[in-house]
């Protein structure tokens, strides 16, 4: 049998994906083996759990916005394996490599297992008692001198109840700093709401697609949920749904794609006008779009003054023939569906993106049909009394967001945190006093990660609630530590492009390890510290009171099944216009200028097997990446793999293996050079998930922090940092 070069480079890539979701190979299961006796999970004890009743409990997975359903096996009191719950509908069984190895972020040695504080610079025990009354005190003095705006709270996850909890207390002092880190989920709602007037959550109906168009989005690599996207991937195959991949990389994604469809970075958009206009001239159009509207002809006339497929071969880099193919195949499909995300979707999307590929949605009749996308309600269960603030938060809150969120510049952004650190930063005196991270780590995920530490270290009180000891922790002047998500009950409200937004219940399957508490027994506890107004808009006693009387008569029903589906939480509308009555004014505006390529770009790529968020890659899961991305060059340091195609490296004056500085506007590093094929000329690719400063020694120092050399980009429309592609250099190390 023939193989030819792409075919080749999909079978190397794309073996990645296959081992995902199905058992490891016995030599790696021998090495996890090895590992596993050498392994710190407490002191002096090895994993091995005494002989003891075997058992089975039932939880969620809160490692990514995924949500899958988990059945945690113990022996006695200890846990001993992780898998996919059966029947559960975001992943029904299935599980991926980092909810496999939730164990370790369970037992392992970078929890942290008592509050501390900082003293000298040093972390020393504290009493939980000590530590709230202490950052309790701080708070109240900053409500009395007239300053409850300079607290601000960060949080990874806005929607649910413990996020909820944080806004809360915030707004009861007095500070209407809130700010939740946004994704290229939140850039397409965004994106969506200024096209259709309406708001909710983008919800794609994969499972019934005959073609899907990805621009960028790493289906197979963390993008949405992603035993969701493998299983449905696994159903196209059957199926014969064609998948086609437009990105600059031949990610796992790519290799296993129908086709690879390289791209110059950036120019996504470009390419998705250009199918739009191609679609159009040819009448492609589905056969109830309607053309003959104002807002309808002035998109029209964009496309056919600037997007034409001469200009977008140029632009894009794919050639014209290419273009034709690609615009008629997905056009003719029965239930064609387009998304983009950037890779895992960790980052927004641009607003000009994410609207034309939401347009070319519309024009083959994709919106709100079966196979296609709509905007599906999100979630909505918290309904709690408004708190009644005194007159010093009434004041304080009439005060502007220091991010600058919601402000009449970007009326629509519910949080910008790169604004907010590009604030801390501006002035010789930070405008926030008093900041709370609760399960985020903003100093190893925002760009310019040194401006970011920079801020921290202006805030004269931080308070990390966290169970690890990651880098947005080490920089805190207090850490109260929190439990696992596998010791606490919390709700899980899962969106990430599912076809039908849901909310799972989250619950402990083991007795807490360490000294720690749940996030919203922490705020609760704050709360009452302080006293007086604040304290009395917490009215529960516990952290678990509180989720029981949210949830209501739905309580039940969630504890039986570990879910509530839309029914329970509201009717499912569709809710998006069709094409010939959706808004393309910000489009036209914002397609005017198109995006300048630098001559060397770097972007970052994720992979299923390194994860970039909040929560680190634990060291199992590390084991499994290759040494063409991350090698151990001696005792103490490992370097990071730049991916570069033969024809760019020889440009670059650099070659195969290569030691080289790699240097943006923000800062530089020292990296290896990977040719391959597998990429696009003028683009280099780092990925993202390594480079810790913090956590442990199975993690720290290996690699480069890709976002310590990516500066943020503001979207004009969203407000959003949608820096991705950027300009970049090599020179010798």
């Amino acid at each position: 049998m023939k193989i030819d070069r792409r075919s080749f480079l999909a079978l190397v890539a794309g073996g990645a994906v296959g081992t995902a979701l199905t058992p490891l190979p016995l030599k790696l299961t021998d090495d996890l083996s090895i590992w596993t006796q050498s392994f710190r999970y407490m002191p002096n004890e090895v994993p091995v759990p005494p002989d003891g009743a075997v058992s089975r409990e039932p939880s969620v997975c809160k490692l990514c916005p995924g949500g899958c359903g988990i059945s945690v096996r113990k022996i006695g009191d200890r846990a001993v394996k992780i898998e996919g719950q059966e029947g559960y509908p975001v992943n029904d069984g299935g599980i991926c490599t980092l909810g496999l190895a939730g164990l370790q972020l369970l037992y392992g040695p970078w929890r942290v297992k008592s509050p501390l504080k900082k003293e000298n610079g040093k972390f020393v025990p504290v009493s939980w008692d000590l530590a709230l009354a202490d950052i309790a005190g701080k708070l109240n003095d900053l409500r009395n001198n007239g300053k409850a705006a300079t607290v601000a709270g960060v949080t990874g996850d806005g929607k649910n109840t413990v996020g909820r909890l944080l806004q809360r207390l915030l707004t009861v002092i007095g500070s209407p700093n809130f700010v939740s880190l946004p994704s290229s989920e939140d850039a397409v709602a965004l994106a969506a709401r200024k096209m259709t007037g309406t708001s909710g959550v983008p919800a794609f109906d994969f499972e019934n697609s005959t073609y899907v168009l990805s621009f960028s989005a790493g289906i197979l690599d963390g993008w949405g949920s992603p035993v969701r996207m493998f299983q449905a991937n696994s159903r196209w195959k059957e199926k014969g749904v064609k998948l086609v991949q437009v990105e600059s990389r031949l990610s796992n994604t790519a290799a296993k794609a129908d086709a690879w469809v390289p791209i110059k970075p950036g120019t996504e958009a470009v390419l998705a006008l250009g199918l739009a206009n191609i679609i159009l001239r040819e009448g492609l159009q589905a056969a109830d779009v309607e053309t003959d509207s104002t807002a309808f002809a002035a998109f029209r006339k964009l496309l056919n003054d600037k997007y034409g497929p001469d200009e977008v071969a140029k632009i894009t880099g794919v050639d014209q023939p290419k273009l034709e193919k690609l615009a008629r195949g997905f056009a003719k499909a029965a239930r064609p569906v387009a998304v983009c995300g950037n890779g895992s979707g960790l980052d927004p999307v641009s607003s000009c993106e994410a609207m034309a590929v939401l347009a070319l949605n519309a024009l083959v009749g994709g919106i709100n049909r079966t196979g296609g996308v709509r905007l599906a309600p999100a979630p909505d269960y918290i309904n709690w009394p408004a708190p009644a603030p005194d007159a010093v938060a009434e004041k304080a809150l009439t005060t502007p967001r220091l991010d600058g969120a919601g402000t009449a510049e970007f009326q629509d952004a519910a949080s910008l945190p790169h604004r907010l650190i590009q604030k801390i930063n501006s002035t010789p005196q930070s405008p926030v006093q008093a900041l709370f991270v609760c399960e985020a780590n903003p100093v190893f995920t925002l760009h310019d990660s040194q401006a970011v530490r920079n801020a921290f270290e202006k805030i004269p009180l931080v308070v990390s609630l966290s169970a690890y000891l990651d880098e947005t922790a080490a920089a805190a002047d207090y850490i109260l530590p929190l439990h696992n998500y596998l010791e606490r009950y919390e709700d899980v409200p899962v969106t990430a492009g599912l076809a039908k937004p849901m909310v799972g219940l989250a619950r402990p399957v083991v007795k807490p390890v360490f000294d720690t508490r749940h996030p919203g027994d922490v705020l609760i506890a704050l709360a009452k510290a302080m006293g007086g107004v604040v304290a009395g808009a917490f009215s529960w006693e516990t952290y678990e009171d509180c989720l029981k009387q949210t949830l209501g008569d739905n309580w039940g029903a969630i504890s039986a099944k570990g879910y509530l589906m839309p029914s329970a939480l509201g009717a499912m509308t569709e809710s998006m216009a069709p094409a010939g009555q959706l808004d393309f004014s910000s489009l036209v505006r914002l397609a005017q200028d198109k995006p300048q390529v630098p001559d060397l770009a770097l972007i970052p790529y994720d992979s299923i097997r390194l994860r970039g968020g909040r929560v680190g890659t634990p060291p199992f899961v590390l084991k499994t990446v290759s040494d063409s991305v991350l090698k151990k060059t001696d005792s103490k340091n490992f370097d990071v793999f730049v991916e570069i195609n033969p024809v760019t490296a020889r440009r670059c004056k650099v070659a195969d293996g290569q030691t080289v500085m790699l240097e943006t506007a923000a800062g530089k590093a020292r990296v290896r050079i990977h040719e391959t094929e597998g990429i696009a000329n003028d683009v280099i690719a780092m990925p993202r998930g390594l480079g810790h400063s913090a956590y442990d020694d199975y993690l720290a120092d290996k690699g480069v922090n890709i976002n310590s050399l990516v500066a943020p980009v503001e979207d004009p429309i969203s407000g959003f940092d949608v820096a991705w592609d950027i300009k970049a250099k090599l020179s010798k190390a």
